[in-house]
Protein backbone atom coordinates (compact mmCIF):
# COMPACT_ATOMS: atom_id res chain seq x y z
CA UNK A 1 0.00 0.00 0.00
CA UNK A 2 1.58 3.20 -1.16
CA UNK A 3 1.95 5.99 1.57
CA UNK A 4 -0.48 9.04 1.19
CA UNK A 5 0.77 12.20 -0.31
CA UNK A 6 0.32 14.90 2.61
CA UNK A 7 -2.63 17.34 1.01
CA UNK A 8 -0.95 20.34 -0.59
CA UNK A 9 -2.28 23.59 0.17
CA UNK A 10 -4.21 25.11 -3.13
CA UNK A 11 -1.94 28.69 -3.84
CA UNK A 12 -4.96 30.75 -3.28
CA UNK A 13 -5.84 28.95 -0.04
CA UNK A 14 -2.60 29.90 1.14
CA UNK A 15 -2.10 33.67 -0.02
CA UNK A 16 -5.66 33.79 2.24
CA UNK A 17 -3.90 32.39 4.93
CA UNK A 18 -1.30 34.84 4.61
CA UNK A 19 -3.56 37.87 4.26
CA UNK A 20 -5.66 36.44 7.22
CA UNK A 21 -2.48 36.19 9.67
CA UNK A 22 -1.49 39.65 8.78
CA UNK A 23 -4.50 41.47 9.18
CA UNK A 24 -5.01 39.45 12.28
CA UNK A 25 -1.30 40.72 13.57
CA UNK A 26 -1.94 44.24 12.35
CA UNK A 27 -5.25 44.25 14.13
CA UNK A 28 -3.38 42.69 17.51
CA UNK A 29 -0.85 45.48 16.99
CA UNK A 30 -3.55 48.61 16.64
CA UNK A 31 -5.23 47.12 20.10
CA UNK A 32 -1.86 46.91 21.92
CA UNK A 33 -1.22 50.82 21.01
CA UNK A 34 -4.54 51.65 21.92
CA UNK A 35 -4.31 49.97 25.05
CA UNK A 36 -1.24 51.73 25.80
CA UNK A 37 -2.25 54.91 24.66
CA UNK A 38 -5.56 54.80 27.34
CA UNK A 39 -3.56 53.18 29.74
CA UNK A 40 -0.93 56.45 29.34
CA UNK A 41 -4.60 59.19 30.21
CA UNK A 42 -5.52 56.98 33.12
CA UNK A 43 -4.10 58.09 36.36
CA UNK A 44 -3.32 56.16 39.17
CA UNK A 45 -6.52 54.62 40.23
CA UNK A 46 -5.33 54.85 43.69
CA UNK A 47 -8.71 55.84 45.62
CA UNK A 48 -11.59 56.68 44.63
CA UNK A 49 -11.26 59.85 47.01
CA UNK A 50 -8.73 61.23 45.00
CA UNK A 51 -10.00 63.01 41.51
CA UNK A 52 -7.45 61.73 38.93
CA UNK A 53 -4.77 63.77 37.47
CA UNK A 54 -5.36 64.57 33.94
CA UNK A 55 -2.86 62.48 32.65
CA UNK A 56 -0.90 64.73 29.54
CA UNK A 57 -1.18 62.57 25.92
CA UNK A 58 2.24 61.33 25.10
CA UNK A 59 3.60 62.35 21.91
CA UNK A 60 4.17 59.96 19.03
CA UNK A 61 6.93 58.27 19.03
CA UNK A 62 8.71 57.70 15.73
CA UNK A 63 10.48 54.70 14.90
CA UNK A 64 13.26 57.34 13.05
CA UNK A 65 13.32 60.54 14.11
CA UNK A 66 14.67 63.37 11.76
CA UNK A 67 18.45 63.23 13.31
CA UNK A 68 18.67 59.57 11.49
CA UNK A 69 18.46 58.09 15.79
CA UNK A 70 17.03 54.52 15.36
CA UNK A 71 14.31 54.63 18.35
CA UNK A 72 13.88 51.14 18.01
CA UNK A 73 17.01 50.51 19.72
CA UNK A 74 17.82 50.38 23.38
CA UNK A 75 18.20 53.68 25.29
CA UNK A 76 21.20 53.90 27.29
CA UNK A 77 20.68 54.08 30.96
CA UNK A 78 17.37 52.09 30.47
CA UNK A 79 17.88 49.76 33.20
CA UNK A 80 17.70 52.48 35.71
CA UNK A 81 13.90 52.62 34.41
CA UNK A 82 11.94 50.09 36.02
CA UNK A 83 8.60 48.70 33.95
CA UNK A 84 6.89 47.82 36.93
CA UNK A 85 6.59 51.27 38.28
CA UNK A 86 6.05 53.60 35.78
CA UNK A 87 2.45 54.01 33.75
CA UNK A 88 3.84 53.39 30.52
CA UNK A 89 8.06 52.37 30.94
CA UNK A 90 8.38 52.47 27.08
CA UNK A 91 7.39 55.67 26.27
CA UNK A 92 8.92 56.89 29.07
CA UNK A 93 12.06 56.00 27.91
CA UNK A 94 11.97 57.42 24.34
CA UNK A 95 10.43 60.16 25.23
CA UNK A 96 12.70 61.03 27.83
CA UNK A 97 15.83 60.39 26.05
CA UNK A 98 13.85 63.02 22.95
CA UNK A 99 13.56 65.55 25.90
CA UNK A 100 17.34 65.22 26.33
CA UNK A 101 18.55 65.46 22.98
CA UNK A 102 15.73 68.32 22.13
CA UNK A 103 13.90 70.74 25.32
CA UNK A 104 15.64 74.13 25.48
CA UNK A 105 14.68 76.84 27.84
CA UNK A 106 15.02 80.33 27.93
CA UNK A 107 15.49 82.21 31.19
CA UNK A 108 15.07 86.06 31.41
CA UNK A 109 17.61 87.61 32.38
CA UNK A 110 15.88 90.80 33.69
CA UNK A 111 16.34 91.47 37.03
CA UNK A 112 18.74 91.88 40.14
CA UNK A 113 20.31 89.00 40.76
CA UNK A 114 21.70 89.97 43.71
CA UNK A 115 18.01 90.58 45.43
CA UNK A 116 14.82 88.86 44.04
CA UNK A 117 15.36 87.12 40.72
CA UNK A 118 17.81 84.43 39.39
CA UNK A 119 19.32 82.86 42.37
CA UNK A 120 17.20 81.20 45.12
CA UNK A 121 17.72 82.10 48.97
CA UNK A 122 19.48 78.44 49.69
CA UNK A 123 19.33 74.74 49.75
CA UNK A 124 17.82 73.62 52.68
CA UNK A 125 14.79 73.79 54.55
CA UNK A 126 10.97 73.29 53.52
CA UNK A 127 11.68 75.30 50.77
CA UNK A 128 14.70 73.10 49.39
CA UNK A 129 12.66 72.26 46.50
CA UNK A 130 12.35 75.15 44.90
CA UNK A 131 16.24 76.09 45.56
CA UNK A 132 17.25 73.16 44.11
CA UNK A 133 15.33 73.52 40.53
CA UNK A 134 16.75 77.36 40.23
CA UNK A 135 20.27 75.63 41.03
CA UNK A 136 20.02 72.70 38.67
CA UNK A 137 18.32 74.25 35.32
CA UNK A 138 21.75 76.71 35.41
CA UNK A 139 23.70 73.15 35.36
CA UNK A 140 21.78 71.64 32.95
CA UNK A 141 21.82 70.96 29.02
CA UNK A 142 18.23 72.22 28.49
CA UNK A 143 19.62 76.74 28.82
CA UNK A 144 19.76 77.96 25.46
CA UNK A 145 20.84 81.82 25.01
CA UNK A 146 17.99 81.75 21.79
CA UNK A 147 14.44 82.34 22.72
CA UNK A 148 13.82 81.89 19.00
CA UNK A 149 15.30 78.32 19.60
CA UNK A 150 13.44 77.84 23.01
CA UNK A 151 10.08 75.15 23.77
CA UNK A 152 9.53 76.96 27.01
CA UNK A 153 10.13 80.51 28.72
CA UNK A 154 11.68 80.41 32.69
CA UNK A 155 10.57 83.23 34.61
CA UNK A 156 13.24 83.19 37.62
CA UNK A 157 10.27 84.58 40.51
CA UNK A 158 12.12 83.50 43.73
CA UNK A 159 9.49 84.14 45.93
CA UNK A 160 11.32 82.10 48.93
CA UNK A 161 14.22 84.72 48.58
CA UNK A 162 11.78 87.89 48.27
CA UNK A 163 10.63 86.20 51.81
CA UNK A 164 14.17 85.50 53.62
CA UNK A 165 14.80 88.95 52.96
CA UNK A 166 11.37 90.20 55.12
CA UNK A 167 10.05 91.32 51.80
CA UNK A 168 5.79 91.73 53.27
CA UNK A 169 3.70 89.47 51.34
CA UNK A 170 1.65 92.70 49.89
CA UNK A 171 5.04 94.03 48.60
CA UNK A 172 6.27 90.91 47.16
CA UNK A 173 3.03 90.94 45.17
CA UNK A 174 3.87 94.18 43.78
CA UNK A 175 6.85 93.57 43.10
CA UNK A 176 6.27 90.09 40.88
CA UNK A 177 3.55 91.56 39.23
CA UNK A 178 6.11 94.74 38.04
CA UNK A 179 8.40 92.20 36.69
CA UNK A 180 6.25 89.93 35.22
CA UNK A 181 4.55 92.99 33.30
CA UNK A 182 7.89 94.42 32.11
CA UNK A 183 8.71 91.15 29.87
CA UNK A 184 5.20 91.39 28.62
CA UNK A 185 6.19 94.91 27.54
CA UNK A 186 9.55 94.25 26.87
CA UNK A 187 9.42 91.22 24.63
CA UNK A 188 7.34 89.42 22.13
CA UNK A 189 7.45 86.02 23.53
CA UNK A 190 4.78 86.39 26.21
CA UNK A 191 2.02 87.66 23.55
CA UNK A 192 2.14 84.89 21.38
CA UNK A 193 0.99 82.27 23.84
CA UNK A 194 -0.53 84.31 26.61
CA UNK A 195 1.91 82.91 28.44
CA UNK A 196 1.10 79.67 27.88
CA UNK A 197 4.77 78.39 26.61
CA UNK A 198 6.51 80.41 30.68
CA UNK A 199 6.68 78.27 33.38
CA UNK A 200 7.64 79.78 37.15
CA UNK A 201 8.41 77.74 40.42
CA UNK A 202 7.01 78.28 43.93
CA UNK A 203 6.88 76.48 46.61
CA UNK A 204 4.22 76.13 49.20
CA UNK A 205 2.25 79.50 50.71
CA UNK A 206 4.77 82.04 50.04
CA UNK A 207 4.29 81.26 46.06
CA UNK A 208 0.79 81.52 46.28
CA UNK A 209 0.67 84.88 47.94
CA UNK A 210 3.04 86.61 46.08
CA UNK A 211 1.41 85.52 42.57
CA UNK A 212 -1.81 86.93 44.02
CA UNK A 213 -1.89 90.42 41.66
CA UNK A 214 -1.03 88.46 38.52
CA UNK A 215 -4.64 86.19 37.93
CA UNK A 216 -3.92 85.51 34.49
CA UNK A 217 0.36 84.61 35.15
CA UNK A 218 -1.87 81.57 37.75
CA UNK A 219 -4.24 81.11 34.81
CA UNK A 220 -2.54 80.85 31.56
CA UNK A 221 1.15 79.63 32.89
CA UNK A 222 2.77 76.52 33.57
CA UNK A 223 3.19 77.04 37.76
CA UNK A 224 5.91 74.29 39.12
CA UNK A 225 4.61 74.52 42.51
CA UNK A 226 4.69 72.29 46.12
CA UNK A 227 1.30 72.84 46.79
CA UNK A 228 -0.50 71.13 44.52
CA UNK A 229 -3.86 71.50 46.33
CA UNK A 230 -6.89 72.41 44.14
CA UNK A 231 -8.07 75.03 46.51
CA UNK A 232 -5.05 77.50 45.63
CA UNK A 233 -6.16 77.32 41.48
CA UNK A 234 -3.71 74.50 40.87
CA UNK A 235 -4.92 73.21 37.79
CA UNK A 236 -3.65 69.40 37.37
CA UNK A 237 -3.45 69.30 33.41
CA UNK A 238 -1.49 72.70 33.21
CA UNK A 239 0.50 72.45 36.58
CA UNK A 240 3.30 70.24 37.70
CA UNK A 241 3.33 68.58 41.36
CA UNK A 242 7.06 69.94 42.48
CA UNK A 243 7.78 67.09 44.92
CA UNK A 244 9.03 68.67 48.60
CA UNK A 245 12.30 67.24 49.55
CA UNK A 246 13.91 67.97 52.81
CA UNK A 247 17.75 67.75 51.99
CA UNK A 248 20.12 67.06 52.74
CA UNK A 249 18.50 63.98 54.39
CA UNK A 250 19.80 63.44 58.11
CA UNK A 251 20.48 59.60 57.98
CA UNK A 252 21.78 57.64 54.74
CA UNK A 253 19.12 56.22 52.23
CA UNK A 254 17.23 53.09 53.31
CA UNK A 255 15.89 50.07 51.69
CA UNK A 256 15.72 46.20 51.38
CA UNK A 257 15.50 46.15 54.89
CA UNK A 258 11.85 44.54 55.56
CA UNK A 259 12.96 42.58 58.29
CA UNK A 260 13.82 45.14 60.74
CA UNK A 261 10.22 46.85 59.94
CA UNK A 262 8.31 46.00 63.24
CA UNK A 263 6.20 49.02 63.75
CA UNK A 264 3.10 48.60 61.68
CA UNK A 265 2.49 52.43 60.66
CA UNK A 266 3.72 55.58 62.10
CA UNK A 267 3.20 59.39 62.44
CA UNK A 268 5.26 62.44 64.72
CA UNK A 269 3.73 66.16 63.80
CA UNK A 270 1.99 68.98 65.04
CA UNK A 271 -2.15 69.07 64.93
CA UNK A 272 -2.28 71.83 61.71
CA UNK A 273 -4.72 70.39 60.00
CA UNK A 274 -8.26 68.89 61.11
CA UNK A 275 -6.73 65.60 59.30
CA UNK A 276 -3.94 65.05 61.88
CA UNK A 277 -6.15 66.23 65.18
CA UNK A 278 -8.23 63.06 63.94
CA UNK A 279 -5.18 61.10 63.07
CA UNK A 280 -3.56 61.54 66.53
CA UNK A 281 -6.91 61.51 68.61
CA UNK A 282 -7.69 58.19 67.15
CA UNK A 283 -4.49 56.61 67.21
CA UNK A 284 -2.21 57.73 70.20
CA UNK A 285 -2.69 55.46 72.38
CA UNK A 286 -2.43 52.31 69.75
CA UNK A 287 -0.10 49.49 70.64
CA UNK A 288 0.68 49.24 67.09
CA UNK A 289 0.62 52.21 65.32
CA UNK A 290 3.47 54.87 66.30
CA UNK A 291 1.43 57.90 66.75
CA UNK A 292 2.42 61.10 68.48
CA UNK A 293 1.02 64.52 67.66
CA UNK A 294 3.97 66.10 68.24
CA UNK A 295 7.75 66.08 66.49
CA UNK A 296 9.76 63.51 69.04
CA UNK A 297 12.01 65.52 71.17
CA UNK A 298 15.89 65.49 70.88
CA UNK A 299 16.44 64.95 74.48
CA UNK A 300 14.99 61.50 73.85
CA UNK A 301 17.86 60.72 71.61
CA UNK A 302 19.41 61.86 68.50
CA UNK A 303 17.84 61.51 65.28
CA UNK A 304 15.19 59.59 67.16
CA UNK A 305 12.38 60.91 65.09
CA UNK A 306 14.30 59.95 61.50
CA UNK A 307 15.41 56.25 63.18
CA UNK A 308 11.55 55.41 63.30
CA UNK A 309 11.13 55.97 59.21
CA UNK A 310 13.92 52.64 59.14
CA UNK A 311 11.74 50.91 61.57
CA UNK A 312 8.39 51.51 60.51
CA UNK A 313 6.45 49.27 57.42
CA UNK A 314 4.09 52.48 56.24
CA UNK A 315 4.59 56.05 57.36
CA UNK A 316 1.42 58.30 57.80
CA UNK A 317 1.58 61.05 55.65
CA UNK A 318 -1.35 63.47 56.41
CA UNK A 319 -1.72 66.62 54.65
CA UNK A 320 -0.91 69.98 57.56
CA UNK A 321 -1.45 73.09 56.68
CA UNK A 322 -0.77 72.71 52.96
CA UNK A 323 -2.89 69.37 51.64
CA UNK A 324 1.12 68.34 50.73
CA UNK A 325 3.63 67.47 53.57
CA UNK A 326 7.50 66.77 53.72
CA UNK A 327 6.90 63.40 54.87
CA UNK A 328 6.30 61.57 51.41
CA UNK A 329 9.69 62.39 50.65
CA UNK A 330 10.99 61.47 54.03
CA UNK A 331 9.47 58.09 53.73
CA UNK A 332 10.24 57.28 50.59
CA UNK A 333 14.01 58.13 51.33
CA UNK A 334 14.18 55.87 54.64
CA UNK A 335 12.52 52.68 52.48
CA UNK A 336 8.93 53.61 54.82
CA UNK A 337 5.66 52.90 52.59
CA UNK A 338 4.18 56.47 52.18
CA UNK A 339 0.30 55.82 53.43
CA UNK A 340 -1.40 59.18 51.70
CA UNK A 341 -4.12 60.58 53.53
CA UNK A 342 -5.45 63.77 51.98
CA UNK A 343 -8.22 64.53 49.79
CA UNK A 344 -7.93 66.55 46.56
CA UNK A 345 -4.02 66.37 45.86
CA UNK A 346 -2.01 65.88 42.73
CA UNK A 347 1.25 63.79 43.64
CA UNK A 348 4.23 64.45 41.93
CA UNK A 349 4.67 62.45 38.84
CA UNK A 350 1.47 61.01 38.71
CA UNK A 351 1.01 60.68 35.58
CA UNK A 352 4.65 58.84 34.55
CA UNK A 353 4.60 57.06 38.04
CA UNK A 354 2.07 54.25 39.34
CA UNK A 355 2.02 55.64 43.09
CA UNK A 356 -0.37 52.49 43.65
CA UNK A 357 2.55 50.31 42.86
CA UNK A 358 4.71 52.01 45.66
CA UNK A 359 2.34 53.38 48.01
CA UNK A 360 -1.01 53.34 49.93
CA UNK A 361 -3.46 56.41 49.01
CA UNK A 362 -6.72 56.60 51.55
CA UNK A 363 -9.55 58.91 51.60
CA UNK A 364 -9.56 61.34 54.65
CA UNK A 365 -12.55 59.33 56.13
CA UNK A 366 -10.45 56.29 56.10
CA UNK A 367 -8.37 57.09 59.07
CA UNK A 368 -10.65 55.73 61.24
CA UNK A 369 -10.08 52.40 59.56
CA UNK A 370 -6.43 52.72 59.30
CA UNK A 371 -5.48 50.13 61.38
CA UNK A 372 -7.85 47.43 59.91
CA UNK A 373 -6.41 49.05 56.39
CA UNK A 374 -2.73 48.38 57.13
CA UNK A 375 -3.09 45.00 58.73
CA UNK A 376 -5.11 44.31 56.00
CA UNK A 377 -2.02 43.96 53.12
CA UNK A 378 -0.28 40.67 53.19
CA UNK A 379 3.64 40.75 53.74
CA UNK A 380 3.94 39.52 50.24
CA UNK A 381 1.88 42.68 49.32
CA UNK A 382 3.79 44.44 51.62
CA UNK A 383 7.35 43.45 49.95
CA UNK A 384 6.27 44.48 46.58
CA UNK A 385 5.02 47.74 47.36
CA UNK A 386 8.81 48.27 49.41
CA UNK A 387 10.83 46.53 46.50
CA UNK A 388 8.84 49.30 44.13
CA UNK A 389 9.98 52.16 46.84
CA UNK A 390 13.31 51.49 46.78
CA UNK A 391 12.92 51.57 42.89
CA UNK A 392 11.43 55.05 42.61
CA UNK A 393 13.73 56.69 45.09
CA UNK A 394 16.17 58.50 42.81
CA UNK A 395 13.42 59.83 41.58
CA UNK A 396 12.81 61.83 44.47
CA UNK A 397 16.38 62.69 45.07
CA UNK A 398 17.88 66.20 44.13
CA UNK A 399 21.40 66.65 43.02
CA UNK A 400 24.05 69.41 42.29
CA UNK A 401 24.61 69.17 39.61
CA UNK A 402 21.73 67.32 38.61
CA UNK A 403 21.47 63.81 37.83
CA UNK A 404 19.86 61.14 35.09
CA UNK A 405 16.55 60.32 36.47
CA UNK A 406 16.57 62.58 39.52
CA UNK A 407 14.07 64.95 40.87
CA UNK A 408 15.38 67.52 38.42
CA UNK A 409 15.01 65.79 35.51
CA UNK A 410 11.84 63.89 36.64
CA UNK A 411 10.30 67.51 36.72
CA UNK A 412 11.79 69.03 33.21
CA UNK A 413 10.49 65.63 31.68
CA UNK A 414 6.82 66.57 32.99
CA UNK A 415 7.24 69.96 31.32
CA UNK A 416 8.52 68.36 28.31
CA UNK A 417 5.54 66.77 28.03
CA UNK A 418 3.49 69.78 28.35
CA UNK A 419 5.26 72.05 25.61
CA UNK A 420 3.68 69.77 23.55
CA UNK A 421 0.76 71.24 24.25
CA UNK A 422 1.11 74.49 23.09
CA UNK A 423 0.98 75.76 19.29
CA UNK A 424 1.73 78.95 17.93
Amino acid sequence: MSAAKPTQTPPTAAICTLQGSLLTLAIVTLLSFTCLSIKSLNSPSISSSTPPSTTLFAPQVRVVDKDGINQAERVEGEDEVSSDVFHSPEVFRLNYAEMERKFKVYIYLDGDPKTYYQTPRKLTGKYASEGYFFQNIRESRFITDDPDKADLFFIPISCHKMRGLATSYENMTVIVKEYVESLIAKYPYWNRTLGADHFFVVCQDVGVRATEGLPFLVKNSIRVACSPSYDVGFIPHKDVALPQVLQPFALPRGGNDVENRTILGYWAGSRNSKIRVILAREWMNDTELYVKDSRISRATGELVYQKKFYRSKFCICPGGSQVNSARIADSIHYGCIPVILSDYYDLPFNDILDWKKFSVILKQKDVYQLKQILKSITQTEFVSLHNNLVKIQKHFQWNTPPVKYDAFHMVMYELWLRHYLIKY
